[in-house]
């Protein structure tokens, strides 16, 4: 009898938890061993992080543990931060032990490159950032602080942000906020974004948002600066272009994204920023059984922008990258792999909050140019979809079950 084939899967978050779904649905566990390793114990619905920020949220409730719904499918999971991957060996390090795998999928997300802008905290420095569980409970902090003692906000992106949506999402939440709290007229906002017109996200735009931002932000009295490079975040301003200062009490900068330094580190797996090179089926482009998913995959711009922009990679993308990943395993596995498979067409589907309403965005594919014309909505509807798919998905992920939806997000 043959042997099973060992696939070790590197990270917990959306594509670590689509690629194991997907996988052992493809796949028994009579074909395939299946290992989840994650330094983080559970999963965290990423998208809702701006609703912590914001103080409508809590961690616990938009997370779970990881360790239940994996075994329920029959896919180990161990607690463990890897520190390299030896793609000569065919073995995942960690700080607790070895992982031996004939496949590997590589879905580690992202480390938020603070560095890139002097004074990007939050925890050295004054800037903050909703990127990761702990910087939106610590943004959530500021927030409260700005509610007692309201001064001006400065709200937007780094140059080299790929993740550019949160921005917007924070800056109309917390527009909705203060005029909630009838304290928006001593609480100025700002935005500045490197983007070379507002709604281009990395992705060159999509249809007509960036009209129904454009008159958004006017209609809020929010003014903007585009193709901007944030410089240096201070505790009183943020410095733009190295040439002009925007005072600031509270400064939400989004960072440029970077491989984590397992991977960075790792010989032969990852390009200088740390993403991983793939091709067809999100395999290695030379690494043998290597798969990359999600934020951990190199892509590149979609175009030269006077600012750096580089392309977004969502969490419906993510599962898109998972899935394929999957299937392409279970393929090899079975032998049913077919020679000259197409490149695949990311598309992304998401809905914006803003606060008392969403703006629902469908684009296919992401990279322009584009057969289909994008779908851009707004309303009241979309920010109650918005929620429901929060608990719904939560529902299902911490049951052992995939969310049957074409939604996105």
């Amino acid at each position: 009898m043959a042997s099973k084939a060992k696939v070790v899967i590197v990270g917990g978050s959306f594509g670590g938890l689509t690629t194991a779904y997907a996988l052992r649905g493809y796949a028994g566990s009579e074909q395939i061993d299946i290992t989840l390793v994650s330094k983080e114990r559970r999963f965290t619905f990423i998208p809702s992080l701006i609703w912590v920020a914001i103080g409508s949220r809590s961690v616990e409730r938009i997370s779970f543990d990881l360790e239940h719904p994996l075994e329920s499918k029959q896919v180990r999971f161990v607690n463990d931060a890897v520190t390299t991957i030896d793609t000569s060996r065919k073995m995942v390090l960690g700080t607790r032990g070895e992982h031996p795998y004939d496949f590997l999928v590589v879905a580690t997300g992202h480390r938020s490159a603070n560095e890139a802008v002097d004074g990007l905290g939050p925890f050295d420095g004054p800037g903050h950032s909703p990127m990761s569980p702990p910087e939106a409970e610590e943004l959530a902090s500021a927030i409260r602080a700005l509610l007692r003692d309201p001064g001006p906000v400065v709200i937007g992106a780094a140059p080299g942000a790929s993740c550019i949506g949160p921005a917007y999402e924070l800056v109309f939440e917390l527009d909705h906020l203060l005029r909630q709290r009838r304290i928006r007229h001593v609480a100025p906002l700002s935005f500045v974004t490197p983007e070379p017109y507002l709604g281009h996200m990395g992705m060159g735009g999509a249809g007509a948002v960036r009209q129904l931002l454009e008159r958004a932000f006017e209609e809020r009295e929010i003014p903007y600066a585009t193709s901007a490079s944030v410089t240096r975040v201070t505790t009183d301003a943020v410095e733009v272009d190295a040439t002009r200062s925007i005072p600031s009490a509270l400064s939400i900068i989004i960072p440029p994204l970077a491989g984590i330094e397992a991977v960075a580190n790792s010989v032969g797996l990852a390009n200088p920023k740390g993403f991983i090179p793939v091709g067809t089926g999100f395999r290695h482009q030379n690494a043998h059984g290597v798969y990359a998913v999600g934020v951990a995959v190199a892509m590149a711009p979609v175009s030269e922008t006077p600012a750096p922009v580089n392309f977004p990679k969502t969490g419906h993308m993510t599962e898109q990258m998972a899935t394929i990943a999957a299937s392409d395993i279970a393929s090899v596995v079975s032998g049913r792999r077919g020679r000259g498979e197409p490149e695949a067409e990311l598309s992304a589907r998401c809905v914006l909050s803003m606060g008392d309403r969403g703006i629902y965005m469908s684009v296919d594919p992401v990279r322009p140019p584009r057969n289909k014309i994008p779908t851009i909505s707004e309303g009241r509807a979309w920010m109650v979809v918005k929620q429901l798919f929060e608990r719904s998905y939560l529902w299902h992920a911490r049951h052992g079950r995939r969310m049957p939806t074409a939604l996105g997000w």
